[in-house]
């Protein structure tokens, strides 16, 4: 890959704002080159423009220890917007990477105090990215009707194209989440036809995996394998770990194909060896789980015949979690069983 660009093809990159540097390296490169491009430049530039789209570019783009480092820079800036702008991308990332507790997330939210437009879309963007993390699905849907009175003040091209994906992202998980399943794959084609970006390539295919739960295994298991192609070939590990241990665990079982199938993960586990027939397995597995989630409560419930443990999976799924989707799972065993 040839990382070097003509000085007479760009003089400046300071002098260009994101999306002309963007258009400007394509006429010269391939998309793969391009965006490594971007990548280097985001961290090397010193425009303000460059800085402050560069940590969207790299958010987006799943390229978070380079936004890390781009956020370390931007915060020691003189520009008391440009600290704002890293500050608000600092909550971002920590919110995707885990790292509050209970309300922290909150917390560091509503200690921004800003009127610019951008950063009020981001910090909104922030606060349904905790409720996502902790798979609570209610607010985004509080979020999506809203969004084009966040978006009525943002004028910036490129910045408008970057969260009209993070929008569609969003209604696609809610419309699943919903059991709109027909609506959410027609997002994600849409992502999938318009979108040249890998990591929201890999995180569609997952959603569109998930979405053929409940009609088709090999439809479910071709996207996640998808998923895994892009993974793999761009050097995403958290996801290639939670797609080999979590999400095709998850679908082999559910559709009986279990065998040659592992996991570390110890819910997954259970999973397979249900799938497998080996009920006191399961059991075992599940005994020693330390907090049980809707899914372990379902599998569990399943091994057991107990209604009782079957109608806690629905009630979490759906109170607790606003999920009408997967709460079909422990529903459909209830009607398998009982009806």
């Amino acid at each position: 890959m040839d990382m070097r660009v003509s000085t007479n093809f760009i003089s400046n990159i300071d002098e260009l704002t994101m999306e002309q540097l963007q258009s400007m390296l394509r006429l010269e490169h391939d998309i793969n080159t391009v965006r490594q491009l971007i990548r280097k430049y985001c961290i090397e530039a010193n425009s303000s423009d460059l800085r402050k789209k560069g940590m969207e570019y790299l958010y987006m783009h799943g390229y978070f220890d380079d936004l890390e480092e781009l956020i370390n820079k931007n915060i020691q800036s003189s520009d008391p917007s440009m600290k704002q702008w890293a500050e608000v991308y600092q909550i971002l990332l920590n919110i995707k990477h885990g790292r509050y507790a209970k309300c922290e997330a909150v917390e560091a939210v509503k200690s921004v105090e800003t009127k610019e437009p951008e950063l009020l879309c981001l910090l909104e963007f922030a606060m349904i990215y905790k409720e996502y993390s902790l798979c609570q699905y209610k607010e985004l849907g509080n979020f999506i009707s809203m969004y084009d009175q966040y978006m009525s003040e943002i004028d910036d091209f490129y910045l408008q194209e970057s969260f009209k994906i993070r929008y569609i992202q969003l209604s696609l998980m809610y419309t699943l989440m919903r059991n709109e399943i027909i609506v959410a794959r027609r997002l994600a084609y849409k992502l999938l036809n318009q979108v040249m970006n890998p990591y929201i390539l890999l995180d569609t295919h997952i959603k569109l995996g998930l979405s053929y739960t409940f009609d088709s295994y090999f439809k479910a298991i071709y996207h996640m394998h998808e998923a895994l192609k892009i993974a793999k070939e761009y050097d995403f590990p958290s996801e290639m770990n939670v797609i080999e241990k979590q999400y095709i665990p998850f679908l082999s079982a559910h559709f009986g194909k279990a065998d040659q199938i592992t996991t570390t993960d110890k819910t997954e586990q259970a999973h397979l060896e249900l799938a497998k027939g080996n009920k006191e397995d399961a059991i075992e597995i599940l005994t020693d789980v330390a907090e049980h989630t809707p899914f372990s409560k379902y599998y569990l419930g399943k091994a057991l015949k107990d209604k009782s443990l079957l109608i806690q999976s629905y009630k979490q799924f759906v109170h607790k979690r606003n999920d009408y989707f997967f709460s079909r799972l422990p529903l459909n065993e209830l009607r398998r069983i009982y009806f």
